[in-house]
């Protein structure tokens, strides 16, 4: 698998792919074959170096992200290595040949419109003054744009667009101040959780109450929490679940419930966040798919197997995903609000257990980099073996 934490130092990922592999052996293995989790670290900027180990040693990805997954796909699909991706990000790699995924999404589609449309109609007096606050990186870049269309397909209008260093910033008050002078009252932060902390402290300095932050889906989890603090008693902040089902309700859904628990044996003190779950889904993907195949363990088997799966779920850690389609439109979500207790389900209107289905689909302009597929290296299904 590829992971950041050189970078990020988020262990989120590689404790997920710890744990799975740990309880998987202890109950021997996948037909007695034992796991290894391969760890390959992209540092952030070295994802061909990385994606290059993992064509020479590994059998599949399985539960992995990487920030720039993107510079990655080319190499990848050139060894024919199949991914079993916890969170696609760019949109050479979202949708990409090969290529399962925990939740649906590419840039065909807006994945964030039924959310944005919840929020402009719970909020209506935000709905022509957005802001978009951003770290500056070639990823971001393409998601603002992205955000740019969904809220104005939304009816929404962009009143503030910038970014601030990929370093991140300590001093939040000069942004500010920005989005008070433009009057902007509903916020999305794309970024690493710990640099929206000191913007939301400096919002409370200066008196500026907004009628939402959204502080990115990756803010789901214990750090955000815990960074932010009373800012969250003032400013209210959300963040959408891609239907993903909130930890915090995990007595009520016995997969997720079990995931709590073997973090408690094989990672004690260990957080489970967002990136957690969907790697998990991923992980028991691989798994259930290479137990199909019995002693005929190919890649192209444990693909093949994968791809039957027209609804699948993780037994219950997400909304129905058909691994068929990575093209799809997304259908569910789920929307969490932060407090200075923890995270919450939000009153965002859910029709279908936890999750909100069947909402308005917003096809993106053209133009945005497509994801990458096998004719693109000379490939086909047939090389996979």
């Amino acid at each position: 698998m590829l992971s950041d934490v050189g970078y990020s130092k988020d262990p989120s990922l590689v404790n997920a792919a710890t744990v799975f592999t740990d309880w998987c052996n202890a109950a021997g293995g996948i037909d007695g074959r034992k796991l290894v989790a391969d760890i390959h670290d992209t540092r952030l900027m070295a994802v061909i170096p990385a994606m290059t180990a993992a064509c020479g040693k590994d059998f599949v990805l399985a539960g992995g992200s990487a920030a720039l997954d993107g510079l990655g796909v080319q190499t990848r699909l050139q060894c024919m290595l199949p991914d079993f991706d916890a969170q696609p990000v760019m949109p050479q790699a979202a949708g990409s040949a090969l290529q399962l995924r925990s939740y649906t999404y590419n840039l065909a589609y807006a994945s964030y419109a039924g959310y944005y449309k919840w929020l402009l109609t719970k909020y209506p007096d935000s709905a022509q003054h957005i802001g978009v606050l951003s770290a500056s990186s070639v990823i971001t870049t393409v998601l603002s744009q992205v955000l740019v269309d969904t809220a104005r397909s939304d009816g929404g209008t962009i009143v503030y667009n910038s970014s601030f260093p990929i370093t991140g910033v300590t001093n939040g008050s000069p942004y500010a101040e920005a989005l008070k002078a433009a009057g902007v009252k509903g916020l999305t932060s794309y970024g690493e959780p710990y640099w929206l902390a000191p913007l939301e402290t400096a919002l409370d300095n200066i008196g500026y109450k907004l009628d939402w932050i959204d502080a990115d889906t990756n803010a789901y989890g214990t750090d955000f929490i815990q960074l932010a603090g009373n800012a969250l008693t003032r400013q209210v902040n959300y963040a959408e679940l891609p239907g993903t089902y909130p930890v915090e309700d995990a007595a009520s859904n016995p997969a997720v419930e079990q995931i709590v628990q073997l973090y408690h044996e094989y990672a004690p003190g260990a957080s489970i966040d967002l990136q957690a779950l969907l790697a998990w889904s991923m992980w028991l993907l691989f798994a259930d798919s290479a137990e199909t195949c019995g002693s005929d363990l190919t890649r192209a088997c444990v693909y093949d197997a994968a791809l039957k799966q027209t609804a699948w779920t993780g037994g219950g850690i997400t909304a129905p995903v058909n691994e068929s389609a990575p093209q799809g439109a997304p259908s569910c979500f789920n929307v969490e609000q932060a407090t200075p207790n923890g995270w919450v389900p939000a009153d965002f209107g859910a029709n279908d257990g936890p999750y909100r289905c069947g909402e308005n689909v917003i096809k993106l302009p053209a133009g945005l980099p497509a994801p990458m597929q096998l004719s693109a290296v000379g490939k086909t299904l047939s090389d996979l073996k």
